[in-house]
């Protein structure tokens, strides 16, 4: 019996999102091409200030490590967009390296009385720990062997780790608008109203609103800030304040060189321990979960197909070379899939893989030149925060678009969906206040190593809830034949192989004809 008109008709799925303004292979015009890769070039510079800022001391050193790591970022982008996935993803600093590091500082291992020798030490510490961890990201990449972990992903399976890719780093948004609430709530506001209700009333630029949301209002807000700042508004507040609302109390542009280029061992050579290079394994596999969460995201935002298993083991490969860059250069931190840039993306609907290099190639040109890029780099982080509110909440939302190919009428999928998701926010938050707290994590043993490789994955809240969703998924009521169909793997089939769909080889295939030379990778087994 046909349906009558007036019944409401559910929404078709869709393998590409549609309605982005530019996808991965259509580029925009130049002009807004620069003015957007500037614009993801100020919003990886957040991370890239606040990795270091939490791990190092002085602000000469600071500001080296930080000229580093967006070089590294640039570098890494680059190489990612030209032989990695090809997605227009931001290869930057990652928050899942940070308790390593953290430990080999506390370890006492590398203390010294002049600060300086101490600092390098350090350095050289987590640079061997780094070199060594990136063969977990380049053998379980390059070999083949997540390809063949990663075709067993459905589509019920991967919302829990995108959903917790972008929400789980909530603990980055509010709290830090509300460390200088006068400065960050004004820009929370304005970046929702600039970027969403404004295209609404002024018709005509409506696509300058909707793509150039972050400069307009941060011109507005930094200027406000810089006012404030100017006027003495904290000339009398507290230390904390001042560093989260002031614009030239980070001292990082008195400290930054003008030219300076940075290069491999520029600490010295590396030291190597075999606890800390364990415990940073470690990191760097959980590191490699939430990137295929990044991966799985972004490619939805940047309306592409599907990421067929073998580029995706492609992408970790290259991440893994992007660690051992990391490593080398001596970054103090490894590389993963920005987040926040990705969650531009979905706000800009520009998904466009040249305005991600443009950006990259903006790292390249501040990292060098430390004065300019110290400027743009004392953004007050409460404006930075106000960012995250967006972008994770708008990135992490779009694993939800994946529920489209399931069947949620299904306790089998609502279990996969509920106990995932809960205990990715719960065991991580358990992890983390009981560290906040004690000063140390649940497992507490004499060797810190092996404290980190208990208490680093549990801490992901994206690692737990995507590990959980993958054996739920892969173990419950398998041999149903109903169930393919309900968890949505079939709408994935044309996608399993890199050449079953003609939209795959056009977004992921490799430049220059390279295919041929990682034929390994272009069948799952």
């Amino acid at each position: 019996m046909a349906a009558k008109l007036d019944e409401p008709a559910p929404h078709p799925p869709k393998d590409q999102l549609p309605n982005v303004a530019y996808c991965i292979t259509s580029p925009p015009p130049w002009p807004e091409a620069i003015l957007l890769g500037f614009q993801h070039y100020l919003v990886v510079l957040s991370m890239t200030v606040l990795i270091p800022t939490a791990l190092v001391g002085g602000n000469e050193e600071k500001a080296k490590v930080i000229q580093t790591l967006l070089f590294v970022t640039g570098l890494n982008t680059l190489l990612q967009t030209w032989f990695g996935t090809r997605l227009p993803a931001v290869i930057g600093g990652s928050y899942t390296f940070v308790a390593p590091t953290i430990s080999i500082i506390l370890s006492g291992k590398w203390d010294d009385p002049d600060p300086i020798t101490r600092f390098k030490k350090l350095m050289r510490a987590t640079q061997g720990a780094l070199i060594v961890a990136s063969t977990v990201q380049i053998v379980i990449g390059f070999s083949g062997l997540w390809r063949n972990v990663v075709r067993f992903l459905s589509p019920i399976s991967v919302v829990p780790l995108v959903l917790l890719s972008g929400l789980g780093l909530y603990e980055l948004g509010f709290p830090g608008v509300a460390k200088c609430v006068e400065i960050g709530l004004p820009e929370l506001v304005l970046l929702v109203f600039c970027g969403q209700y404004l295209p609404q009333i002024i018709k005509p630029g409506k696509h300058i609103f909707e793509r150039f949301a972050v400069l307009i209002t941060v011109s507005i807000v930094w200027i406000y800030a810089h006012i404030l700042t100017v006027a003495g508004a904290y000339d009398s507040a507290s230390p904390k304040t001042q560093a989260s609302c002031r614009t030239d109390h980070s001292g990082l542009i008195s400290a930054a060189p003008w030219i300076r280029v940075p290069y491999p061992f520029q600490w010295g050579a590396p030291s190597f321990d075999s606890g800390e290079c364990f415990a940073m394994m470690m990191a760097a596999f959980v590191a490699l979960v939430e990137a295929t969460g990044g991966f799985i995201g972004l490619s939805r935002y940047a309306s592409a197909t599907p990421l067929p298993p073998s580029i995706l083991s492609r992408g970790i490969g290259w991440q893994g070379i992007a660690t051992l860059l990391s490593g080398l250069f001596g970054t103090g931190n490894g590389s993963s899939v920005s987040i926040e840039n990705a969650g531009l993306i979905a706000m800009t609907r520009v998904g466009s893989r040249r305005t991600v290099q443009i950006s990259a190639g903006f790292m390249l040109f501040f990292s060098v030149l430390g004065k300019f890029g110290a400027v743009f780099a004392s953004i007050p982080m409460s404006i930075v925060a106000a960012f995250y509110c967006v972008f994770f909440g708008y990135f992490g939302v779009g694993g939800l678009a994946f529920l489209q190919f399931c069947q949620l009428n299904s306790f089998r999928n609502k279990f996969i969906l509920a106990v995932p998701t809960f205990l990715g926010l719960s065991v991580a938050r358990y992890f983390n206040e009981y560290t906040a707290v004690k000063g140390y994590g649940p497992t507490h043993t004499s060797g810190r190593w092996f404290n980190d490789i208990v208490n680093v994955p549990f801490a992901s809240k994206a690692f737990v809830a995507g590990v959980l969703a993958f054996v739920f998924d892969n173990t419950l009521d398998k041999k149903d034949p109903q169930i393919r169909k309900d968890r949505g793997k079939h709408w994935w089939d044309k996608f399993k192989d890199f050449k079953t769909d003609n939209r795959s080889e056009e977004f992921y295939a490799l430049p220059f004809n390279l295919n041929k030379y990682f034929p390994s990778l272009e069948k799952t087994t």
